[in-house]
């Protein structure tokens, strides 16, 4: 019984630790200065390409 107890506190630590380390990894990260790229760096448009599946039919009148 007290194996067990021992085995479940130390994991609890661990996960409280990784939780820890995983919030202030994202802190860090948050806090950064992003800027956006210049639009001069891309090569081309995007482009939109749009798929109609729909298929008109033609009938005689």
């Amino acid at each position: 019984m007290e194996r067990s107890k021992l085995v479940a506190i130390i994991t609890g630590a661990i996960s409280v630790i990784l939780a820890i380390a995983y919030l202030i990894l994202v802190q860090l990260l948050d806090y950064r200065d992003m800027k956006p790229a210049p639009i001069s760096q891309f090569d081309q448009a995007p482009a939109i390409v749009s798929v109609c599946w729909q298929i008109d039919k033609v009938t005689e009148v």
